[in-house]
Formats: structure tokens, C-alpha cells, sequence
């Protein structure tokens, strides 16, 4: 008798949560670049991987980590479970992963350049440091690994955020506004390339 209170109980969450899920699923379809039937894919793979239906940080860095298996992903991991993380509650909702997928793979080129600058302001002060874009460097070259071809240098990631800032900080008052930002990035065709590589990936 028990286990049929249950599986009636069971059912009736399973009836609630279907009857509840075209609701949310038009308006992610209105605030996004998806399609309905993408949406529902994208919302089956979140699910399988995240049953509670959000994503702590610790899970989201496991995620990531599968898909760096030669390095350390852990700290850009970090960053970007921020990026993603808009309302600063220490969980990625499904929404919230939609709307910065949504941005990454079909916005605007300023919408994708918005989000980078986003996730390169690590204390969201409006400003980009020498210091945050050297952290998101170490993060990007500890995650792609030793074994990467060229060997790199140790020096490497400051010399990168060098040359970006000479080229950014157009005032040369030591930090780079959103405006830098986007004006630098429009200007350089290898930055502009890298962001149209993956508008048809789902």
C-alpha cells in the first residue's frame, strides 16, 4: 500500500512537473536563441547530468574538467561558473545556462563581447585589471596543460596580457573599460573569427 501512496505521489510530481514545463520552455524560447525542440534537447542533457535541476560550482568544475582531461581546469572552471552564475546565488539554474549559452553560440558579436568582458571582470567593478586578465590567462594555459604544442613558456600568460593591454587600455590609466574592450576586440579580425566559431554548434 505504501509503495502505491508513493508511486501515485510520484506520479503526480512527474504529471505537475510536465504540465509546468512548456510554460518555462516558451519563455526560454523567448528570452533565447533556441528553438523549442533545441531547448528540450539541452534540457535533457542538463537534467541527466544535473537532477536537482541546478549546478553547484563543484559539480559545474567536474563537468568542465571531462573535457580537459590534459590539464587543470579548475580555476577557469571557477570564472566561468561566475560568468554563468548572474545572480550570484552559487548555483547555475537551467535558465541561467541558457541564457549565457544563448549569448555564446547566437548573439550579437557586442551580446558575446558583453559576456567575455563579464567574465574577464572578476570583481565586477566595470573595469578589467592586469591582474584579473592575468588570472584568466594562467586559467586558460593551466587548463589546456603542459602538453601543449609549442611548448610555452612559463612567462607566457604575462606576456600575452601585456601585449592585450598595450592594445586596450587606449588611455593608459592601467585598466580597461567596457568600451576598450568591445573597440579593441571589433578591431582585431583573429578575436573577431574566434567568436563566429561556434554559431551553429547545436
Amino acid at each position: 500500500m505504501l509503495l502505491l501512496i508513493n508511486d501515485s505521489v510520484e506520479d503526480e510530481l512527474e504529471m505537475a512537473t510536465v504540465r509546468h514545463r512548456p510554460e518555462a520552455l516558451e519563455l526560454l524560447e523567448a528570452q533565447s536563441k533556441f528553438t523549442k525542440k533545441e531547448l528540450q534537447i539541452l534540457y535533457r542533457g542538463f537534467k541527466n547530468e544535473c537532477p536537482s535541476g541546478v549546478v553547484n560550482e563543484d559539480t559545474f568544475k567536474e563537468i568542465y574538467s571531462q573535457f580537459f582531461p590534459q590539464g587543470d581546469s579548475t580555476t577557469y572552471a571557477h570564472f566561468l561558473f561566475n560568468a554563468f552564475d548572474t545572480d550570484h546565488n552559487g548555483a547555475v539554474s537551467f535558465e541561467d545556462f541558457i541564457k549565457g549559452l544563448s549569448i555564446l553560440l547566437r548573439g550579437t558579436v557586442q551580446e558575446k563581447l558583453n559576456w567575455a568582458f563579464n567574465l574577464y571582470d572578476i570583481n565586477k567593478d566595470g573595469y578589467i585589471t592586469k591582474e584579473e586578465m592575468l588570472d584568466i590567462m594562467k586559467a586558460i594555459y593551466d587548463m589546456m596543460g603542459k602538453c601543449t604544442y609549442p611548448v610555452l613558456k612559463e612567462d607566457a600568460p604575462r606576456q600575452h596580457v601585456e601585449t592585450f593591454f598595450q592594445k586596450m587600455d587606449k588611455n593608459k590609466d592601467g585598466v580597461v573599460t567596457i568600451d576598450e574592450f568591445i573597440e579593441s576586440c571589433q578591431k582585431d579580425e583573429n578575436i573577431m573569427r574566434s567568436m563566429q566559431l561556434f554559431e551553429n554548434v547545436i
